[in-house]
């Protein structure tokens, strides 16, 4: 099965992502609108621990894990700047950031990775940087980057209250991904 862990967006936070996607591309123009392909906003969390492919079996005691409440208050995290991966070079990914709210975004990611752990899932040791994709370039230009970024336009896309996390279980298939939860735990 392929899992990930994620905090949830609500039908808000959507809507405007949506929008903030629309402005963008009204930004780029036709040859670079032709060669991004946009995250659907329906199909956007924001991920805190990427799992993989996790054998059936290792899988209840990854939902035992994640399950517990989380030793982190409620809080709300802003969406804002633009930014792309990699930084340098021809941009693979174009990303909305968190601003309000990073901090506790990281302490909640550390904490879920460290159950993870205690679990037995073996977790890649990339920095965390909390952050939506927007959309992913099919192929792409290093003076995308300059492009996109000049598209932000450096002021809160939407607030998210955040009050649990997610577990998830992610099927591909010719029509995109489908998530089906498999566990929820809260901050307390």
């Amino acid at each position: 099965m392929r899992l990930f862990a994620a905090i949830d967006l609500n039908d808000e936070v959507r809507t405007a992502i949506a929008a903030e996607q629309k402005h963008i591309a009204a930004e780029f123009g036709h040859a670079d609108r032709s060669s991004l392909k946009w995250v659907q906003p329906a199909q956007m969390h924001l991920t805190l621990v990427f799992l993989g492919e996790i054998a059936a079996a290792a899988v209840p005691p990854i939902v035992d894990a994640v399950s517990a409440s989380l030793k982190v208050a409620p809080f709300t995290v802003a969406f804002e700047r633009l930014g792309v991966f990699p930084p340098h070079g021809a941009p693979r990914v174009l990303w909305l950031g968190v601003s309000e709210g990073a901090s506790q975004v990281a302490d909640v990611q550390r904490q879920v990775a460290r159950r993870l752990e205690q679990a037995g899932v073996a977790l890649e040791r990339r920095p965390f940087h909390p952050h939506l994709t927007l959309g992913r370039w099919r192929s792409s230009r290093p003076g995308d980057a300059r492009r996109a970024l000049e598209a932000d336009r450096r002021a809160i896309v939407a607030r998210l209250p955040v009050d649990a996390v997610t577990l998830y279980q992610s099927r591909l298939g010719p029509g995109g991904a489908t998530h089906t939860a498999l566990a929820r735990a809260t901050l307390t």
